[in-house]
């Protein structure tokens, strides 16, 4: 579980609560606003090992590091649209798929959530379905609907035997090298005009997001990606060597 910026301590600590009774322990808080504090240790009421063990980072990119599917919670729909997950879905494809690899499960601030660029980090987004009359959830209380559902689809998988894994999908870490790289490229060969490219480029996100390549299909693309710099390089250096001849040529005339 993966808490970004939390306002009040005491929602960490009954967050950590909400994941001991379900069998869950792996806490990573985002920059929190304040933690550690005795309301955390207060609210947790008897998960003190969960909140002692979490781990607080600096950035989302820390948290998900070493992570191969990444869910995020929201609350709401957004505008650019994300694969779509409800809350069973989500607990049956994290334990699934958590056998074999890392994962973690995203919320955002009490207040407004996750942000588009966070969520660039996500390959699916996880929705709570509530009455439209009143849909505001606690996190804490958002946290527990999903780890009883992480738990039932534990449960039901417990006695399936772990298949033979092909390889796993690029880690997150690895990913957002690739986007980097991707990013510097468009650039540098044109195809991106600044400033009006972040939308296309966060397009881009999804459709790679969606894909999930793994660790050697990664390394073919940003093997794409040098070769195209290398091009732009190379015609660059040509048009200087044409240049310089038609120079020398007028200049023989």
């Amino acid at each position: 579980m993966v808490l970004v910026e939390t306002s009040h301590p005491g929602n960490i600590g009954a967050v950590a609560r909400a994941m001991k009774t379900m069998g869950l322990s792996a806490l990573y808080l985002v920059r929190p606003h304040v933690f550690p504090a005795a309301e955390a240790s207060a609210r947790a009421s008897g998960a003190d090992d969960v909140l002692a063990a979490a781990r607080v980072c600096g950035s989302l990119d820390e948290a998900l590091a070493d992570c191969h599917l990444v869910v995020g919670s929201s609350a709401r729909l957004r505008s650019v649209s994300w694969p779509q997950l409800d809350a069973r879905e989500a607990g049956r494809l994290l334990v699934e798929q958590g056998r074999t690899q890392s994962v973690a499960l995203v919320f955002g601030r009490e207040q407004s959530g996750l942000r588009n660029e966070e969520l660039d980090r996500c390959h699916y987004l996880a929705h709570i379905p509530a009455s439209p009359a009143y849909q505001s959830l606690n996190i804490a209380a958002a946290v527990q609907v999903f780890c009883y559902e992480i738990m039932l689809a534990a449960r039901a998988q417990h006695s399936s035997p772990v298949p033979d894994a092909p390889e796993p999908p690029a880690s997150a870490e690895a990913m957002e090298g690739f986007y980097r790289h991707l990013e510097q490229t468009l650039l540098e060969i044109g195809f991106f005009k600044p400033p009006n490219y972040r939308k296309l480029m966060r397009r881009l996100r999804r459709l790679f997001n969606r894909a999930r390549p793994t660790t050697t299909e990664l390394d073919i693309l940003r093997g794409i990606l040098s070769a195209a710099q290398g091009r732009k390089y190379r015609w660059q250096a040509d048009l200087a060597k044409q240049v310089a001849a038609t120079i020398i040529t007028r200049n023989d005339d």
